[in-house]
């Protein structure tokens, strides 16, 4: 029974890590797409895991949140955080913090 059980978490292990590897891909693109869009600078390329939660998605069925997080930059000489957060492989929001305008400048 021991030996069932070990194979099993064994197999969650590695399906949970094939998931993650995944939908950080998914991330990655979605914020390069983002941050292009925007003039942003994605900072190191890459988004880290933040964290996993199970959620209900639209139609009912329980999926994984990942939430990761990453930096980037609108001038170039600094760094802002931003989230990216998927259901499962489907990107579910972006968060991109936009610093407010200068006075007498325009809006960004």
């Amino acid at each position: 029974m021991q030996e069932i059980l070990g194979v099993l978490l064994s197999l969650f292990g590695g399906w949970l890590l094939w998931s993650n590897l995944k939908s950080r891909e998914a991330a990655n693109a979605a914020i390069r797409a983002a941050c292009q869009a925007g003039g942003l600078l994605f900072l190191d390329d890459t988004v880290g895991l933040e964290s996993i939660r199970p959620v209900r998605d639209d139609e009912g069925r329980v999926r994984i949140r990942w939430i990761y997080a990453f930096e980037y930059s609108d001038t170039g000489h600094n760094r802002r955080k931003g989230r990216v957060s998927l259901t499962g492989d489907t990107l579910s929001a972006v968060e991109i913090d936009v610093p407010p305008a200068p006075e007498g400048g325009p809006p960004r």
